[in-house]
Order: C-alpha cells, then structure tokens, then sequence
C-alpha cells in the first residue's frame, strides 16, 4: 500500500510559492544573491516537509524502520518521519481481505479426485508481525490455504464431503487460522463453494441416487399395501361374527352403484345369493326403487311450466 501524497505535493508548493514570493520582494532591497539564497532555502525546507510528511487512510498502518530497526506503527492520519533516518517498507491493509484458493485432482479417503474451491476471509490484527514475521504474508495465507484444503481432502471421504460442506469449512478455518496466527493473521471464516467430481463417477452417483429414490418409492407403497390389507382383515372379522351387518352393507354398496349414472350393474349370483334379493327378481326391484327416486327429485314438465309462469 501507498500513503497519500498529495498532501505532501501541497505543503511543497505551498512553501515553495512562500519563498518564491519572499525572494521575489526582498530583490529590490537587498541583492539578488540574497534571493537566490532565500529562494534556495525555502525550497529546500519544502522538500524536507514534503518527504518527511506521510498521511494514511483510515485502513492502513504504517511500519516505520529507523536506521533499519522497527522503529513504531504510524496511522491513521497525517504523521511525520525523519527522511532518509527512517523508511516505511510496509503498508498494512488492516481491513476484512478475501483470497479465493483451490486443490485440483486431489484425492479423498476413499480415493476418489475431486477438484474443491473455497474463499477464504481474513484481515491482519498484528501489522508489526506481518510485516516483520513473514516475508510475504500474501503469498503466505495462500499457500498455508491449499495445504490445509489438500490435508482436509485426503482425510474426508467424498459422501461427507458433498454432505458435509460447512462441517469441512470449519476446519479448514481451525487449521489455516493456527498456522497464520503468528504472522498476526486472524481467520474470519472459509467458505467450500464447489466440489468437483469427475463425470463418470458423477452419472454413477446420478444413477445410484435414482435407483435408491425407486427402491424407496416401492418400499412406501408396499407398506401402504400392507395397511391396507390389515384394514381389509380387520373388516372381515367384524363381519364374520355379524352376517346381518355384512348383508346390510352389501345391500347398501349396491344401493350407491345404483345412484350413480350407471345403467347396468353387474353382480355375481353367489353375492346375489349371500344378500338375500331373491335372485334377479330382487335385485330388479332395487333397480325400480333407485329409478323412483330419481325421478322423484326431479321436477315434472308440467311443474316446470308452472313455474315458469
């Protein structure tokens, strides 16, 4: 990072007009060796002023080495240095920074290559060691990330992997926020956003899924078989014991097939039998029952002209 210079371009012509002016007044009295030397003077303090004054953003610290020894952390703000005695080699970005990283054809516990990406989210909370402690912290996060990921891989099994994504996220962050700890480097969080599986293996998965979907399909609808059979048993033995509930039920079943739009109800003779309706002369009777009462509600023509008018 770069501190802003254009303060510092401001107090050098700022002072550089002041002595430019000055020199300039002072010509007519004294001689013009005298305003050369003020001009020169003046020009001089703006370029000490000028380099010897930094300013930092709200979200940078800067690391200022005297005579090549740490010497403090300056910012945010305007400070001031001694140019040449002191140099700033660092500047720190102390805000939230995401560094995206991956582990390509990486196999898992049960051997399988998977190419995994994931985010990870940190910010610095120790300028000093992360400028001092590390030579690159950047480049360092980086790496000490896909390590980490590819030791993570090679202990997790590809069904906990794909199941499991925040489980692995949080140990990705255990494991990277313990080796960047001493480089002043605080883990926020790591975030898997995709795993990768080679397509073969990803139809066979798609295939097995599918397979598993219709075995548990038919397992639910044999269970609903077996509820219904028990319902049908528990029903033959409440009959069993009662025949004139089961005629009355027979005869009530009939009655509503009879109700419906049908015209011609087919029923074997042994039930016929069973009901008691004398053969086909009963169950013909039943039929002119259902008829009468159908036409039973429904209005005549002749009251349908009466209403009318």
């Amino acid at each position: 990072m770069k501190n802003n210079n254009s303060f510092a371009a401001l107090l050098f012509i700022v002072i550089a007009g002041v002595g430019g002016a000055l020199s300039f007044a002072v010509s007519s009295d004294m001689s013009s060796t005298s305003a050369q030397l003020i001009l020169i003077l003046f020009l001089l303090l703006a370029v000490f002023v000028a380099w010897s004054t930094k300013v930092a953003s709200q979200w940078n610290r800067a690391v200022v080495l005297r005579l090549g020894k740490f010497h403090s952390l300056r910012g945010p703000g305007i400070f001031f240095i001694i140019p040449i005695i002191d140099t700033i080699p660092y500047w720190i970005d102390i805000r939230v920074i995401s560094t995206s990283f991956k582990a390509e054809k990486t196999l898992t516990k049960d051997t399988v290559p998977v190419d995994v990406d994931a985010v990870l989210f940190w910010k610095v909370v120790d300028p000093k060691k992360a400028a001092l402690d590390v030579a690159d912290y950047y480049s360092a996060i980086s790496w000490a990330s896909q390590t980490a990921l590819r030791d993570v891989i090679g202990k997790t099994e590809l069904a906990d992997m794909l199941e499991g994504r925040d489980k692995m996220s949080h140990i990705l962050q255990g494991i990277i926020d313990e080796r960047t700890e001493p480089w002043g480097v605080n883990v926020i969080s790591v975030e898997v956003k995709d795993v990768l599986i080679p397509q073969g293996l990803e139809a066979a998965m798609s295939m097995q899924a599918q397979a598993e979907r219709e075995r548990q399909a038919r397992v639910i609808l044999g269970d609903s078989e077996r509820q219904i059979a028990e319902k049908f048993n528990e029903a033959a033995k409440s009959y069993e014991d009662n025949p004139t509930a089961f005629h009355l039920r027979a005869m009530n079943m009939l009655y509503e097939g009879l109700k419906t739009n049908a015209t011609i109800v087919v029923v074997p003779s042994t039930a016929v039998e069973s009901m008691g309706l004398g053969g086909l002369a009963g169950t013909v009777a039943l039929a002119d029952v259902v008829k009468k009462e159908k036409t039973k509600d429904k209005p005549s023509a002749r009251e349908k002209s009466r209403n009318d008018e």
